[in-house]
């Protein structure tokens, strides 16, 4: 018998909604615990519909985003060598939500295949090529760096937390800063989601001024950089410049902090949802912060209320599809777009093979998740349960 399964975690939003949109199609499908995993009795997996939804990761150390996204691409692994030796149909392949969790070689990618994307500053945030860039150490420490980089002095007067390889990360930031005259930056951590360990930083060379807004801080009792889920501001050097060594040890990309489209006094970014080809919502992210996710108390919009240009508002569909394209055995993908101020040309900031949540929808029409649902039945019939 031909069936659906979802793998997931029972009692969340993306199973309940699920749910009713699998009612609204008549359909069931069974549900497969993450704790369970690895499952056995292979001979089970026969002919399945499978979607995958992501584990939940109660950490909110920022220094384990890294372990936790190998032991999740392990797993992804799994599935993907079981889909090969079965015939499982998958709502999302595990290659392709794998590919996307690395955002800097999904923004490669796309960039390769024409699709305009957030530029991002080569030779700054990558953790394994410190010496290309960095400043080295010497034993004078009162020269200053024609190129704005830190100071001897101002080396001097960082905490004693921010060790020598924080020191020659920031470096390499703001030398690449300077090198491409780019003196306001996003850094994301290249694993991730939901503005984990996202920064936005500002910098200027002529008077030292930085500003940092994170939701990372240090916690107090630990030292360790965790996720707060809340968006704080960061002014003093000190503070700042051992933020963002410590966010830069992650890796991270580091991408140019482009003046975003405006509605009614709020700068805002685009959240679309795109399934077999077809955008299914299309959400604004409104907010007086340069970080938009919805969960830090910023403003949605749906995007018909933008009263962007027609032309605009299809050209935004269509990018999104041409990017989703670009990932074989992506069915469904969640996509973040910036509108350039003044001219409101798109580009993609990034791509996330699980980012179909959506209160906006699922507190009004489920959309997406009855489509999906949708996919489901017409697999089912289609292999004729």
């Amino acid at each position: 018998m031909r069936q659906a399964v979802v793998l997931g975690s029972p009692g969340t939003k993306r199973t309940a909604y699920l749910e009713k949109g699998a009612q609204a199609a008549g359909i069931v499908f069974r549900l497969l615990d993450w704790k369970d995993f690895p499952f056995e009795q292979e001979a089970s997996w026969e002919n399945l519909f499978l979607k995958i939804d992501p584990p939940l990761w109660e950490s909110c150390c920022l220094d384990e985003l890294n372990a936790l996204t190998r032991d999740y691409e392990g797993k992804l692994q799994w599935l993907a060598d079981l889909g090969a030796r079965h015939q499982i149909a998958f709502l999302n392949r595990p290659e392709a939500i794998r590919a996307l969790l690395d955002k800097r070689g999904c923004k490669r990618t796309l960039a390769m295949a024409g699709i305009p994307v957030t530029e991002e500053l080569e030779g700054a945030g990558r953790a394994e090529t410190l010496s290309e860039y960095a400043v080295v150490s010497r034993a004078d420490t009162t020269v200053e760096y024609a190129d704005g980089g830190l100071s001897g002095a101002e080396r001097a007067e960082m905490p004693g937390s921010c060790g020598l390889s924080e020191v020659n990360r920031v470096e390499q930031l703001l030398d690449a800063m300077e090198r491409h005259r780019i003196f306001q930056v996003f850094l994301k951590p290249v694993y991730g989601s939901g503005a984990a360990g996202a920064a936005a930083f500002r910098w200027q060379p002529h008077s030292g001024r930085v500003v940092l807004y994170t939701c990372g801080m240090v916690d107090s009792v630990t030292g360790r950089l965790v996720n707060t889920k809340r968006l704080r501001k960061f002014t003093d050097k000190n503070q700042v410049f051992s933020m963002v060594g410590r966010l830069l040890e992650l890796d991270c990309v580091a991408e140019r902090w482009y003046a975003k489209a405006e509605h009614d006094g709020f700068s805002y970014d685009l959240r679309a949802v795109v399934q077999d080809g077809r955008m299914d919502f299309l959400l604004a992210r409104l907010s007086s912060g340069p970080i938009t996710n919805l969960h830090l108390n910023n403003h949605p919009l749906s995007g018909e209320e933008l009263g962007l240009p027609s032309h605009i508002m299809d050209e935004v569909e269509q990018l999104c599809i041409r990017a989703a394209e670009c990932f074989p055995g992506l069915r469904s993908a969640g996509i973040d777009i910036l509108l350039e101020k003044g001219s409101l040309r798109p580009r993609i900031i990034e791509l996330n093979g699980q980012g179909d949540l959506i209160y906006q929808d699922i507190f009004d029409k489920n959309k997406i998740y009855r489509h999906q649902a949708e996919m489901m039945k017409e697999w089912m019939y289609k292999n004729q349960i």
